[in-house]
């Protein structure tokens, strides 16, 4: 099947449509049989779950948007128009973006819509007055598997009606890991809604001919000539060397303005290639061996690092500039250029899709700046933990000392996590929904691609944590009638974390596989 899928995965986007009313059809035949499945263990699940799998899969990728060979949705890159035009959104910092800000990209439409499954209103949960027994018998013996440590917490709840369908010490604080992540997408898209922007831009001081490239907190901006639809430093050293001609400037003081955010950028963890500095300017995050995503080595000084950059551009388009340094854009400057992130939509399903810790960091300062806290960790967390509490999200026990989920100090609950799976759900919201679109799909796309190849392959998608003695998932399940459920499980104390893994994927097998009515 795993062989099947990757071969199969270039043709299903174009396949789905065409195959979609006969999925419908399949699906309603063969519902009488999948009725009768009570209990599921990973390797009972394959059987079913290949032709539903497969089926589905179709669907799924299809409503969730086509992927490239990386993983990533074709939307992202319909960005183009950001590096046309300047403009969108800011935080009010004399931005200097243009009222002609570019639409954002493309949203994709979700694996709910995708399959057809109406979703409703959620953020309480109540508990179900059926179904759970179900689930109790399924989950509770895998919930007991050793690998799973000694303090593990689960939930499960419809994400159609707010109904808890399963819960084990699901109030019960515990170290998220990565899965802090879905918190972080719910709270910024919350704050900030999902067509905002992040931008970037050169204001020039005419006083003194200083030039100061002004961080907008766009950790996506790229120094690279293939820019792949994300900000583009090259165009707005050409932009701003075009701008500083017409005033016959060719030689200027150069510096960069970081006072977005505040504070230290160097996160508890210290110096880690996990993340860069928390800087709200940086191109290609900071990263020192052309990588795009996952661990790497990261300079030190990432705002003195993008601005020496910058200046070398500058100089390509005959504009000479001294060695940058630190300062600040006064309100008297002139913005020369601009340049914006593609839609916050599309950095929250980067996020989650690719665990990118510093999009994380990111948003967690972006929430704090909007909600007027202080923009440095402590600030971040305090806007983030409001936030959710004023969606109605059972916060109590929670404490954000991060958004990435990197500090082992950061605590979520199993309630808290699925409640707010369900209220990206809401189609009163609609602007969290990239929240459950981000979702890697187990089989196929980011940090599921290489799992459940003899499982729920394609009707999974969910979020991985993992820290030393921490194993974690939360995410969506589509059942064989077609229910959408939001599931968390939390483990805490595990020494072995492929076991860990393997007991998670199976758990979340299992609520893929249930009957659950």
């Amino acid at each position: 099947m795993r062989r099947l899928a990757r071969a199969v995965r270039p043709r299903l986007t174009r396949a789905a449509r065409a195959a979609k009313p006969q999925v419908a059809r399949w699906a309603q035949a063969v519902k009488p049989q999948v009725k009768r499945v009570t209990t599921v263990k990973t390797w009972q699940f394959t059987t079913g779950a290949t032709a539903v799998g497969v089926a589905l899969a179709a669907g799924v990728v299809t409503a969730a948007g086509p992927f490239d060979t990386t993983g990533q949705r074709t939307a992202e890159r319909d960005v183009a128009a950001a590096q046309r035009d300047s403009g969108g959104a800011d935080h009010g910092r004399n931005s200097g973006t243009s009222a002609g800000a570019p639409r954002p990209a493309p949203s994709a439409a979700s694996v709910l819509e995708g399959l057809g499954v109406a979703t409703g209103p959620a953020g309480g949960v109540k508990a179900a007055p059926n179904g759970g027994k179900d689930l109790a018998g399924i989950l509770g013996p895998l919930l007991k598997d050793a690998g799973l440590g000694d303090r593990r917490a689960a939930s499960v709840v419809d994400v159609t009606t707010g109904q808890r369908l399963y819960g084990q010490d699901s109030g019960r604080s515990l170290t998220p890991a990565s899965t802090t992540k879905i918190a972080t997408a719910v709270a910024a898209l919350s704050a900030l809604g999902a067509d905002h922007r992040l931008t970037t831009r050169a204001a020039f001081e005419p006083d003194t001919n200083e030039v100061v490239l002004v961080g907008g907190g766009d950790p996506t901006l790229t120094a690279r000539a293939k820019t792949g639809g994300w900000a583009s430093l090259r165009a707005l050293a050409e932009r701003t060397a075009g701008e500083l001609k017409k005033r016959g400037v060719t030689e200027v003081t150069l510096s960069y303005d970081t006072t977005l955010y505040a504070g230290d950028g160097l996160h508890p963890i210290g110096v880690n290639d996990n993340l860069a500095v928390v800087t709200p300017l940086m191109a290609d995050e900071a990263r020192t061996d052309g990588s795009t995503s996952g661990p790497a080595p990261r300079h030190t000084d990432p705002a003195a690092q993008a601005t020496r950059s910058f200046a070398g551009f500058l100089k390509q388009h005959g504009i000479t500039s001294t060695a940058p340094g630190p300062s600040k854009a006064t309100s008297r400057a002139d913005t020369l250029a601009t340049v914006s992130s593609p839609p916050l939509s599309t950095l929250v399903e980067r996020m989650l899709t690719h665990s990118d810790n510093d999009i994380a960091e990111a948003l967690a300062r972006h929430v704090a700046v909007a909600a007027g806290e202080r923009a440095d960790f402590k600030g971040a967390g305090t806007a983030m933990r409001a936030g959710l509490k004023n969606l109605g999200l059972p916060v109590k026990g929670a404490a954000f000392k991060d958004g990435s989920g990197l500090d082992r100090d950061d605590r979520l609950t199993a309630d808290l996590l699925t409640a707010l799976l369900a209220k990206a759900a809401d189609p009163d919201l609609p602007a969290l929904r990239p929240t459950l679109t981000g979702l890697p799909v187990a089989g196929f796309t980011g940090t599921l691609s290489a799992r459940y190849g003899d499982g729920a392959a394609g009707v999974v998608r969910a979020k991985t944590g993992t820290l030393t003695g921490v194993n974690t998932l939360s995410g969506t399940a589509v059942t064989p009638s077609g229910r959408v459920l939001a599931f968390a499980f939390l483990a805490s104390d595990t020494t072995d974390p492929g076991a860990a893994q393997t007991a998670l994927d199976g758990m979340a097998s299992a609520v893929a596989g249930c009957a659950c009515r």
